[in-house]
């Protein structure tokens, strides 16, 4: 199993704009193809221009084929397309993450 961790940095004031367009044109098309998001979340202390989501993947060759897919998809497109005109994202920094021997996902919810 491997984790991957993306945090994306908005510029001040537009944050919830940026939400609100993802929300509308490109969550459904994403978890489409990656699933359900084991966290998405906006930051609420330290950087608050910034959200973070977290993706669960078998391997990397599971990230890779679902994000192909993805990738393909016209309508996540149109919603990359949708918020490079907006300009709202200012830096992304993505980290593939791997547990620990010793530790055991919960069940949530």
């Amino acid at each position: 199993m491997i984790f991957d961790h993306r945090t994306y940095t908005c510029r001040p004031g537009t944050i919830k704009k940026h939400l609100k367009l993802y929300a509308e044109h490109g969550y459904a098309a994403q978890s489409r193809h990656l699933g359900k998001p084991l966290l998405y979340g906006q930051v609420e202390t330290g950087d608050v221009n910034s959200y973070v989501h977290v993706w669960v993947y078998k391997d990397a060759a599971d990230r890779a084929a679902r994000r192909s897919a993805m990738a393909a998809d016209p309508e996540w497109q149109a919603f990359l397309k949708l918020s490079a005109e907006a300009g709202n994202l200012v830096s992304q920094v993505n980290q593939i993450i791997t547990p620990a021997a010793f530790y055991d996902m919960p069940d949530v919810g």
